[in-house]
């Protein structure tokens, strides 16, 4: 059920509807995200960090920001220490990743930190995705006046593709049908109808998901957008990789019979809330990605899969324990040598802060989980 009160986007989705008819779910999504001037992640104040809806990794710790450094440092190795190392980040938010990168090369890398160009782009939707050129300015000095823009050596996302608008489909009697968003009185409400394009129809069918079996009702998302961010990101990168992180799964985990409703979940201060049809651009909507999805394009692009992990794996990879090992001995000392004096109750508590961060970092039933796809040409 939508809500009796209308707000100036909901109007506007309103008249749109009045005009092309029932929209489909990824169209309203669309709408609810990114409508300029109206969408949540393009209206003014950031939403994010402990006083908006949500949070990432990098609100959580340094530690994860580090973590990304080793590995980009790591990548700067293998790509034979190029002497110009340019990465960009999409969807990068409120630039604090960068800032974390930046920070962490200047005190354990000096000689990286002279190479790197980090750049932010803040990437919302597939759309903009398609849009974009190569990021500007990228032309630097050192290519004899050049109008060449230097290609990324690394792309990074961060939490990006979950926010991307999808496609929802439901199994009623054996058939698919997509979901569309429809309105009556004001108010905004679901209907079915035949799916809004081919890619939409055989997307299941290409991952062999056997929907047929599972019973009326069972729901799915389809991230079309995904695909198209990933042909767009792979031709951009003519040698180097690509980093992506979000929750998700392969194919197979993420489209089963048990899960019913699909992975649709709208946020809002903080908590889950079931009803994306509810204040459109007042609230968060996401879903799961399908990273088989992502692989299958990136191999059609000539990448290969470097790694596909999980946050947790990753970052205990890259030494995330180690240097909680060394900064409990160097920055927490007094914790243990003078727990009775102030000086070591703040450095206590601190500590016990730093490591509970690493814990929601690492959680394997929550951040933990996310997936982690490195991408190589």
């Amino acid at each position: 059920m939508g809500n009796m009160t209308t707000n100036p986007l909901q109007q506007l989705i309103i008249e749109r509807i009045h005009r092309e008819g029932p929209l489909p779910f990824a169209e309203y999504m669309r709408m609810a995200l990114y409508e300029p001037g109206y969408g949540y992640y393009v209206t003014g104040a950031a939403k994010m960090g402990w006083e908006g809806d949500y949070f990432t990794s990098t609100d959580v710790s340094t530690l994860f920001a580090n973590c990304i450094g080793r590995q980009l440092y790591a990548m700067w190795e293998k790509l034979k220490r190029p002497p110009a190392f340019l990465i960009v980040e999409e969807g990068a938010g409120r630039g604090h990743l960068a800032e974390g990168v930046q920070a962490w090369a200047q005190r354990e890398a000096p000689d990286f930190l002279s190479v790197l160009d980090y750049r932010v782009e803040d990437i919302r939707s597939g759309q903009d995705v398609l849009r974009l050129s190569p990021p500007e300015g990228c032309s630097r000095g050192e290519d004899g006046g050049g109008t060449e823009s230097p290609n990324p050596s690394v792309i990074l996302s961060n939490e990006l593709i979950d926010a991307f608008p999808v496609h929802i489909v439901e199994v009623r009697d054996g058939q698919l049908y997509e979901v569309y968003v429809d309105e009556q009185d004001g108010r905004l409400y679901e209907v079915l109808s035949e799916p809004s394009m081919p890619e939409v129809d055989g997307y299941l069918d290409a991952f062999k998901v056997p929907w047929q079996t599972f019973g009326d009702g069972w729901r799915a998302e389809i991230n079309l957008d995904a695909l198209r961010w990933m042909e767009r990101t792979a031709q951009l990168v003519r040698k180097g990789f690509i980093l992506t992180i979000d929750y998700g799964d392969k194919a197979r985990d993420l489209y089963t019979r048990y899960r019913r409703r699909g992975t649709l979940t709208c946020y809002f201060q903080h908590q889950v809330s079931e009803r994306p049809l509810a204040r459109p651009g007042a609230q968060d909507i996401t879903a799961h990605v399908n990273f088989t999805a992502l692989m299958h394009e990136a191999r059609r692009q000539g990448l290969r899969v470097s790694k596909f992990t999980t946050q947790r794996e990753w970052l205990e990879s890259l030494g995330i324990r180690e240097e909680l090992e060394q900064r409990r001995l160097q920055e927490f000392a007094e914790a243990d040598t003078a727990r009775a004096t102030d000086r070591g109750q703040v450095a206590l508590l601190r500590w016990h802060d730093l490591r509970q961060r690493a814990a929601v970092l690492t959680d394997p039933y929550g951040m933990g989980n996310f997936k982690v796809l490195i991408l190589r040409r």
